[in-house]
C-alpha cells in the first residue's frame, strides 16, 4: 500500500483509509465480528488510517475499533476522530458542542473507549455556530502540547473557517464529501487547502452506495438513514440509479467494478486527495481495494465525466436542516 503524506504537517498514512462509521449501526444493523475482521483484513493489506467518531453507535464505534487493534503495534495504525455532535437517548440528533471543556472532555472519553494514549488526528466534526473556531482550536492545541493528540484536522468547513483555524495551529487535513456526484468542494474549499498544504480525507466516495453498483431502490434496512436522505427516495433515486448504469458501462469495458472506478476517479483527482472507504465486509473491502489497480488514463476520466457529467446527481447530499448546519455549503 501507497504511503502519502496527509498534508504539510500530518502523518504519513495509506493511501486509502477505511471508514468504520457503518459498523455501528449507520447503515443499519451490523454485524460485529464481521467488522472486526474486516478492520483486521484492511490492517493486513497495508492500510493505516482509521476513521471514526464518538457519536458513532453512541461510543460503540470506538469500542469496537478498540477490541480489533488491541494486539495491533500502535505504529501500524492511525486512528482519526470526530467529536462534537450530540445525540439523545433515542439516537437523534440535538446540536453541536466544540467549547473549550467539551473538547477536553470529550478527548478523555475517547482515549478510554479507544485504550490508547494519544489520538493521531482529532477533529470537530462540524462548525458549532456558538463557539468561535479560534477557541475550539485553541484547545485542541493544548491537547497537542500535553500529548493526547498528534495532529488536529476539520471537517464539513467552508474557506473562511479553514483560514481562521489556521491561523492558531496547523491543519493537516479537512474530511468533507467528495465524490462523482459530490463535487461542492471544486469551488472553492479544494484551492484554500491546496494553497495551505492540508489534505482532503475523503468520505461518501460512494455516496454510502448510491455508485456502489449494489444498491437497489427500497433496500434500506430500519435504522439505515439511507431511508431519509434525499438523493435516495423517489424520482431522485430513479435519476441516479441511471447515473450509476452510464458509469457501469465504462468500468465495465474498463475490467473494472463500478465502485472501483468511482474510488479510482476520486484518487485520480490529486495525491493529497485520501479515500475513506466505507466497507463494514471483507468482501466489499477487497472490492474496493482493487481500485488501485484501475490506472485510470485521461480518456477515462473523459469518459467518466460524460457518464456522469458535473453536477448531475439528484437531491441534496443531506436532509434540509443538516444542510442549513454545513459551514461547508457556504463557500464564502
Amino acid at each position: 500500500m501507497e504511503l502519502r503524506p496527509l498534508g504539510k504537517t500530518g502523518p504519513r498514512v495509506s493511501a486509502i483509509g477505511l471508514g468504520c462509521m457503518g459498523m455501528s449501526g449507520m447503515y443499519g444493523p451490523a454485524d460485529r465480528g464481521e467488522s472486526i475482521a474486516t478492520i483486521h483484513a484492511a490492517l493486513d493489506a497495508g492500510v493505516t488510517l482509521l476513521d471514526t467518531g464518538d457519536f458513532y453507535g453512541m461510543g460503540h464505534n470506538e469500542m469496537l475499533i478498540a477490541e480489533a487493534l488491541k494486539a495491533v503495534p500502535r505504529d501500524r495504525f492511525q486512528v482519526s476522530v470526530k467529536f462534537g455532535a450530540q445525540r439523545d437517548p433515542a439516537g437523534g440528533w440535538v446540536g453541536y458542542d466544540a467549547r473549550p471543556a467539551a473538547v477536553r472532555s470529550a478527548l478523555a472519553y475517547s482515549l478510554q473507549r479507544l485504550g490508547l494514549e494519544y489520538i493521531d488526528v482529532y477533529r470537530p466534526a462540524r462548525l458549532d455556530p456558538a463557539v468561535p473556531i479560534e477557541e475550539t482550536i485553541g484547545a485542541m492545541a493544548d491537547m497537542v502540547k500535553a500529548g493526547y493528540v498528534r495532529h488536529i484536522g476539520l471537517s464539513e468547513v467552508g474557506p473562511a473557517t479553514i483560514r481562521r483555524a489556521a491561523t492558531v495551529h496547523p491543519i493537516c487535513d479537512l474530511q468533507i464529501e467528495y465524490s462523482l456526484i459530490s463535487r461542492g468542494i471544486e469551488a472553492a474549499i479544494l484551492p484554500t487547502v491546496r494553497e495551505l498544504g492540508i489534505a482532503i480525507t475523503a468520505y461518501g466516495v460512494l455516496s454510502r452506495g448510491l455508485i456502489s453498483g449494489h444498491w437497489i431502490k427500497g433496500s434500506a434496512s430500519p435504522g439505515d438513514f439511507r431511508a431519509h436522505s434525499p438523493r435516495f427516495q423517489g424520482d431522485n433515486a430513479d435519476r441516479n440509479l441511471a447515473l450509476v448504469d452510464a458509469l457501469r458501462t465504462v468500468a465495465e469495458a474498463r475490467g473494472v467494478s463500478v465502485a472501483q472506478i468511482a474510488i479510482a476517479w476520486v484518487a485520480a483527482q490529486g495525491a493529497d486527495i485520501i479515500p475513506l472507504i466505507g466497507a463494514r465486509r471483507r468482501d466489499r473491502l477487497a472490492e474496493a481495494l482493487r481500485a488501485r489497480e484501475a490506472d485510470l488514463t485521461a480518456g477515462d476520466l473523459a469518459a467518466i465525466e460524460r457518464a456522469v457529467p458535473k453536477g448531475a446527481a439528484a437531491g441534496e447530499r443531506y436532509a434540509p436542516a443538516q444542510m442549513a448546519s454545513l459551514d461547508s455549503e457556504r463557500q464564502g
